[in-house]
């Protein structure tokens, strides 16, 4: 059967939206790209550490040269195509919410929230949205949906047609408010469509998925941490998009004001300027490092300063968010680690520590979640701006298949996510 190849382009060098352009080939099931050439050596041709059988040219494979590891294991594996031919009737796909940027890391830094979407796509008769939970009123219903181009995009890199679908949505992360939702719906997308067109992508050496998921958004900071969970950092090497796991300190929790206005990332986009002073690029690169040390060390004082940003939050905030200062150093007063405005908004982030263990098991008085949580809501009375305040936390998982049919356990190796399918079957519901 036809299988597709993803070829990555830029429309420029700098600042614009990236395209995809789908090339089909019959001779690969998906594709690697690679960040050093075949053949050629990283280390001289004088090294003692060249693997046996590489002293006439070829890769040196070292204890942390995890990704040759990974591409010879696959090349090794004859049956590796085998992989790529089982179609599914239906999937259920769990996605998280986001909190991108951060502060300073502008389009390039994200978090995965502890809020969960769910979308269930099956074969059908006819197309249909079926929507349900936070902004299923303002959600679109047609094929502009990001699901939809999610969905679209994996099909074309498995080299074949969308089929007529019915998706049904229960969605938990607040509509465009800054919590990544439209990320969400995409990787929701292209994870469904993969497993329905029975189709499987390469990670190590080339992150596909990220690949195909960063070019419809522009950029990595949400669906990075929406893919793999926890907090990411990205960014274009030339080549691809890369990320890396940044740690995360244990005990924070996610105390976040959502106001009940749409923020729609275009308008936030649209106040800012440009260009940006010499000044202004140099203090963002300092808090930038300055918040991923501070992540890397779990040193929670630095971090009030490593959110701090002079790129976009005070641009938005002086145009569409006057709230947005005053909630961050009410969010400080009240004992948070840091507030930042998550995304592009209108949502107010205060990061708080202390949780151990389950919170509704442990004093109130070791964590600072509730003092932030009526501090926050004190400003938006204050200027008028209604909202609720939901505490979450870093979930450290990212997307994720929770149900399929038909599943992927067999009789001798079952997956663990397959119980609960498999009791239900039992069970006859």
């Amino acid at each position: 059967s036809a299988l597709a190849t993803l070829v990555l382009t830029r429309k420029n060098e700098r600042g614009s939206d990236a395209d995809v352009s789908m090339q089909h080939s019959k001779k690969r099931t998906s594709f690697i790209v690679d960040d050093f050439p075949h053949g050629v050596a990283e280390t001289s041709a004088h090294s003692s550490n060249v693997e046996p059988g590489l002293e006439g040219g070829g890769v040196v494979v070292f204890p942390y040269n995890h990704e040759e590891k990974m591409r010879r294991r696959i090349a090794s594996r004859i049956a590796v195509e085998a992989e790529n031919v089982t179609p599914r009737n239906s999937v259920t796909v769990r996605v998280p919410g986001t909190s991108a940027n951060m502060g300073p890391g502008y389009d390039c830094l994200g978090m995965a929230v502890d809020l969960w979407s769910e979308v269930t796509v099956e074969r059908a008769p006819k197309f249909e949205i079926i929507a349900s939970g936070e902004g299923a009123a303002e959600m679109p219903l047609d094929e502009t949906n990001y699901m939809c181009v999610g969905m679209a995009a994996a099909f074309a890199t498995a080299g074949k047609d969308v089929p007529i679908l019915r998706y049904t949505v229960t969605n938990r992360i607040p509509y465009a408010r800054g919590l990544g939702s439209s990320s969400a719906a995409i990787v929701a997308g292209i994870i469904a469509g993969l497993v329905l067109a029975g189709h499987k992508l390469p990670c190590w050496g080339s992150e596909a998925l990220l690949q195909i998921a960063a070019e419809i958004e522009g950029h990595p900071d949400n669906v990075a941490p929406v893919i793999y969970g926890g907090i990411q950092l990205g960014i274009h090497n030339g080549k691809r998009w890369v990320t890396e796991r940044i740690p995360t300190p244990p005990g924070l929790q996610m105390v976040m004001f959502i106001p009940m206005v749409i923020g729609k990332t275009s308008t936030a986009r649209g106040v800012l300027q440009p260009e940006i002073t010499r000044a202004d690029a140099a203090f963002n690169i300092g808090r930038a490092a300055f918040l991923v040390n501070a992540l890397c060390q779990g040193n929670l004082d630095n971090l009030r300063f490593g959110v701090e940003d002079k790129m976009h939050q005070p641009q938005r905030a002086d145009k569409l968010y006057p709230f947005l200062y005053p909630m961050i150093e009410a969010a400080h007063s009240a004992g948070a680690s840091c507030a930042y405005l998550s995304g592009a908004g209108p949502t107010v982030m205060a990061i708080t520590s202390g949780a151990s263990g389950d919170i509704f098991t442990q004093r109130e008085k070791e964590r600072t979640d509730q003092t932030v949580a009526k501090a926050l809501l004190a400003v938006a009375k204050t200027y008028g701006v209604s909202g609720k305040v939901i505490v979450s936390q870093v979930s450290h998982e990212g997307a994720k298949v929770v149900r399929v049919d038909p599943p992927f356990s067999t009789d001798n190796i079952l997956y663990s996510r397959d119980l609960e399918q498999q009791q239900s079957a039992k069970k006859g519901f």
